[in-house]
């Protein structure tokens, strides 16, 4: 890997500087931290070409020599991660204990799916003739368009780019604008263990509403993944229909927390620590509505303040710091007016205060007395805001968590094991934690139902939504 930041469009085996150039800054100041190729529709098209062109060789060439080389880039990323660790922190801003687990969480999707690629079956059937012979295969669905988020640049990355790959597509990338560092830092890497040229191709854009809709509309484009909110999700999906594209849909979530009466309130505590407030609640698994069954509301909300006043916030590059800035000025502001809409509305504050918007780092906010009218109750928060809410029963906690149009991930808190399978089964998510306050893992299907999303990212079935299935009856007598 390069010492020098890569901030070129990275096609066809080839860095490109373009004719035009925006900033990359640290949230936490503004500082520039880089100036980066802004692509156009021409360099768009280089991509495309790039990964049609080689597409057909790349799907031939052996699965294992396909997953060698996957395990390969996931063992530079590893033998790089404090460089990509820090590079994360000063792009995004998050901690960099947290860079550091991103980092290795973005390299066990490399290392999981290069292992995977020589466990992609087809099937025989068995024929009704005794002279016929069924076969079903699984081929690469062909070049893909992939576009990620800020909030994790390489994990959300790699959980797309390692199925891809495994399953023989090839990949054109489009960063978060905020976030471009990353993705060109891993296709400096992918270079370097001798990934073929135009299989990854990275084109980084200030304009990625624009650039990112007609890289969609490449005919050669088989298949979109997209992580991002709702809204941006159901526009591509509409489009994709013109072409009749596959389409893979991340989106945005509004996950519920419920804490019941026999659960060990210790353990819920350090779970809410993990599912709220890893990259300062900026995530789409993040905990948003704390539900709490009403034996053991005072005594949780205690505890979980007394954990909550004890984050650190500061610059992310600070070891100590827990909670970094959040990206933007706008983030700010909307996390602001979220916190005084539910005060107006009757909300009570146990600790923190409403952002001035003078900075970009929030001190940790919680809310007691929260209802459905109030707006972070309907709300992705993404921010580091805990709304309480409390429930009178089993059956009213499981009304309120379904009480959202997303269904991305539900974390239960209870000691009773029936207890746990049915609330599990009741809630309606696409992941459920139960007992645990981190559920992504490279081997497990991720993904959601509802406004949250559809197909699947992680595990067997993340290759599988990068495949098709063939269907082969052949003569034989």
């Amino acid at each position: 890997m390069s010492e020098t930041i890569k901030g070129d469009a990275f096609v066809d085996g080839r860095w490109l500087p373009g004719t035009a150039r925006f900033p990359v800054k640290d949230p936490f100041d503004d500082t520039l931290i880089a100036e980066v190729t802004d692509a156009d529709e021409a360099m768009v098209d280089a991509a495309v070409a790039a990964a049609a062109r080689v597409f057909p060789t790349w799907k031939r060439r052996p699965a294992p020599e396909r997953g060698k080389l996957l395990g390969q880039l996931g063992a530079r990323m590893l033998s790089e991660e404090r460089r990509l660790a820090e590079l994360c922190t000063r792009e995004n801003g998050k901690p960099i204990k947290e860079a550091i687990a991103e980092v290795r969480y973005a390299a066990s999707f490399l290392t999981w799916f290069g292992a995977e690629a020589s466990r992609i079956y087809g099937e025989t059937i068995p024929a009704s003739n005794p002279d016929q012979r069924l076969t079903v295969v699984r081929e690469a669905i062909g070049p893909v368009a992939v576009i990620t988020p800020w909030n994790f640049p390489y994990a959300m990355l790699t959980r797309k780019l390692g199925a891809a790959l495994a399953a023989g597509c090839t990949v054109v990338a489009k960063p978060a604008e905020a976030t471009p560092l990353g993705t060109l830092a891993l296709a400096d890497l992918a270079e370097d263990v001798g990934l073929p040229a135009g299989v990854f191709n990275v084109v980084p854009s200030s304009h990625g509403g624009k650039l990112g809709g007609y890289l969609l509309s490449r005919p050669q484009i088989r298949k979109i993944s997209f992580t991002g909110s709702t809204e941006v999700g159901q526009q591509i999906m509409k489009n994709a229909a013109a072409d009749l594209k596959r389409v893979s849909l991340e989106l945005g979530g509004n996950a519920p927390f419920i804490v019941l009466a026999d659960a060990d309130l210790d353990a819920a505590v350090a779970g809410a620590l993990v599912a709220k407030f890893r990259n300062s609640g900026q995530t789409c698994v993040a905990a948003n509505r704390f539900i709490v069954e009403a034996p053991i509301a005072d005594a949780f909300a205690e505890k979980l303040c007394a954990a909550v006043g004890k984050l650190v916030v500061g610059r992310g590059s600070d070891s100590a710091t827990d909670i970094g800035p959040v990206i933007d000025n706008s983030a700010v502001e909307k996390i602001a007016g979220l916190v005084d809409d539910a005060v107006k509305r009757g909300a009570t504050v146990l600790l923190g205060a409403p952002p001035d918007g003078k900075t970009r780092l929030i001190h940790p906010i919680v809310l007691a007395g929260i209802t459905p009218e109030m707006a972070l109750w309907r709300t992705e928060i993404f921010g580091p805001v805990i709304a309480l809410r409390t429930a009178a029963s089993e059956a009213e906690a499981i009304a309120q968590a379904n009480d959202t149009e997303f269904g991305l991930v539900a974390y239960v808190y209870t000691r009773d094991g029936a207890r746990q399978q049915r609330v599990a089964e009741a809630l309606e998510a696409g992941m459920v934690g139960v007992n645990e306050g981190l559920v992504s893992t490279a081997q497990a299907p991720f993904g959601g139902i509802k406004h949250s999303g559809l197909g699947r990212e992680g595990s067997r079935h993340g290759i599988d939504d990068y495949t098709n299935l063939k269907y082969i009856a052949t003569r034989i007598g």
